[in-house]
């Protein structure tokens, strides 16, 4: 067996001696042989290449408690090691967008704190509707929308009281549907609500876990749109002739997408589709909702639904119905109908709203 010194071999796969002696003392690359007298290491050249495998995973930040299970995947079977490889690196791209997303809330948060009274004063208006069904399987409505001045919302319930949950989630915050909303701190003030909201659905529930509701809104606040999210509700926006999903589904196939173990397509029909990893439920558990500001332009057209209508018309389907001219009234019955005339399984709820210029008086 062609052997190399622990020197030799540091250079050879680009690892320092230091770092080769920690990965022996870790069980993650021993020696072929320690010299029982002097205690040196000898490396053997057919373990170069797992060396260079652990030095390439230590570049791309991987935890070495990761690199020991990839590597023992890898002598067993590559395509595994591979997939397990891509799982990391999604989580990396995930937890990279969801800091990405901090720093813009950070920036637009202070940069809204910073504003004086009475600059956030766009001439912008929201025109908007709400609608809410059965649908065609359900014997009841679950769902709660919204829609006022300010505020759009809103909430699926489920459980034995999910049409009280989702009430009370979307009640608590009719408090903000007010014609003042201050200049600065507005994520705050929505994040307040929300616990309000939370605590309206325990007391609703009774402390049953099995009771919930989840929960998506946009408060207004004259010329940007302050979104709160909790659960597998969506919300998009239409900007330009372009659709954006605005919102991550808290489920358990979503995380799963994240972590590119299933695709988007093996997740349409996976049996815990519906499972949430994130809702406001009668057990108590805090919730920490997603936050964020959008500035709003002319033209833009948002969307609210539950998942009655997200998990059953295709997003090319909604880009379409969206797009048609036609008032934001007309817009959600013609959604609804469209969900239904799929075969509505769930029940279905949107809220659609225009940003539109305000008319001089």
């Amino acid at each position: 067996m062609d052997m190399l010194t622990i020197g030799a071999f540091a250079k050879a796969c680009r690892l320092s001696p230091k770092a080769l002696r920690l990965y022996d003392e870790l069980d993650l690359l021993r020696p072929a042989r320690v010299d029982p007298d002097t205690g040196y290491r000898y490396y053997a050249v057919a373990q170069l290449e797992q060396a260079r495998l652990v030095a390439w995973l230590r570049r791309l930040g991987m935890p070495l408690a990761e690199i020991r299970q990839v590597g023992g995947l890898c002598a067993l079977d590559s395509t595994a090691a591979a997939r397990e490889i891509r799982a990391y690196w999604a989580r990396v791209e995930a937890e990279t967008a969801v800091r990405r997303d901090l720093a813009a809330f950070l920036v637009d948060h202070l940069t809204t704190d910073s504003q004086e009274p009475g600059e956030d004063t766009a001439m912008l208006e929201l025109r908007y509707a709400a609608h809410s069904d059965t649908g065609r399987v359900r014997p009841a409505n679950q769902d709660t929308a919204y829609a006022g001045t300010r505020l759009l919302a809103v909430a699926d319930g489920f459980g034995p009281a999910g049409a009280p949950a989702s009430s009370a989630a979307v009640e608590a915050l009719r408090s903000l549907d007010t014609d003042e909303i201050p200049a600065g701190g507005v994520l705050n003030l929505l994040e307040d609500a929300v616990r309000g909201a939370a605590q309206a659905v325990q007391d609703v529930a009774d402390g049953a876990e099995d009771i919930g509701t989840t929960l998506t809104a946009l408060l207004w606040t004259g010329s940007r749109l302050a979104l709160v999210h909790i659960g597998d509700s969506r919300a998009y926006l239409l900007r330009d002739g372009e659709l954006f999903l605005i919102t991550h589904d808290h489920t358990v196939v979503q995380s799963m997408i994240d972590e590119g173990r299933l695709t988007a397509e093996e997740a349409v029909s996976h049996p815990q589709r519906a499972f949430l990893l994130k809702a406001l439920t009668g057990g108590g558990a805090t919730v920490v909702p997603d936050l964020r500001l959008h500035d709003a332009n002319p033209g833009d057209r948002y969307l609210l639904c539950s998942d009655g209508l997200s998990s059953v018309i295709p997003e090319d389907r909604i880009h379409d119905l969206l797009t048609s001219p036609i008032t934001p009234d007309e817009t959600v019955k013609a959604l609804v109908g469209a969900a239904n005339k799929a075969g509505g399984p769930d029940n279905v709820s949107c809220v659609v709203a225009d940003v539109v210029e305000r008319a001089a008086a």
